[in-house]
């Protein structure tokens, strides 16, 4: 009888490990998140034990910034990808080009930074950035150049926001360095994005 109730019980604790591993977070952007939090609290941990100055202690902001950047850029490599294949608008196919040539490389110069600085990137898009995806590759014609060039405009403000913000307020000067170098390049896609908006809605 005894062995019985301590196999019930054995089987109640792998259900309950099992039911744990289901809960795993699946989104890669959040995955990545969980993981540099847990690093930079466990190098806080032994900075208070060992009162030593941790690099990664003080880096969620710059960790957090790499990463949605990281899931931003590989958002505009595809959506650019698509726009090469689908626009019909040049200007909207010289965008998508564009996108993926400085995108590609800017997501290369942000990883070996990642490596170096051991902070954890998404290993692709987040859910959110996929349903843009899937959402952008469900129209065509005109109808993928207005949606495209409108993503464009409203994706770069919003990038142009967060890497000033990196730039200015970053812990890490090597992100914040590569932040700043980057602040150009995003505010000729925005002027780039704009000037393809201009020339859909005229068509």
């Amino acid at each position: 009888m005894k062995k019985i109730i301590n196999y019930a019980g054995l089987l109640m604790i792998v259900a309950g490990l099992i039911s744990c591993g289901n809960n795993t977070e699946s989104d890669p952007k959040e995955t990545a998140d969980s993981t540099n939090h847990a690093k930079i609290d466990s190098a806080k941990s032994a900075d208070t034990v060992a009162t030593t100055n941790s690099p990664m202690a003080d880096m969620k902001q710059d960790a957090d910034f790499a990463v949605a950047a990281a899931d931003g850029g590989m958002l505009e490599v595809e959506l650019g990808k698509m726009a090469v294949k689908k626009g019909m608008n040049k200007q909207i196919k010289n965008l998508g080009a564009m996108m993926v040539k400085d995108h590609s490389k800017a997501n290369e110069e942000l990883k070996s930074a990642a490596k170096a600085l051991n902070i954890t990137l998404p290993s692709s898009m987040s859910d959110k950035c996929q349903k843009k995806v899937t959402d952008l590759s469900a129209k065509t014609g005109a109808d993928f150049d207005k949606a495209y060039s409108d993503l464009m405009v409203s994706d770069h403000k919003d990038d142009i926001d967060e890497f000033k913000k990196e730039a200015d307020k970053g812990n890490n000067s090597v992100l914040t360095a590569w932040a700043k170098s980057k602040l150009p390049v995003l505010e000729h896609h925005l002027a780039i994005s704009e000037s393809a908006k201009k020339a859909v809605e005229k068509n």
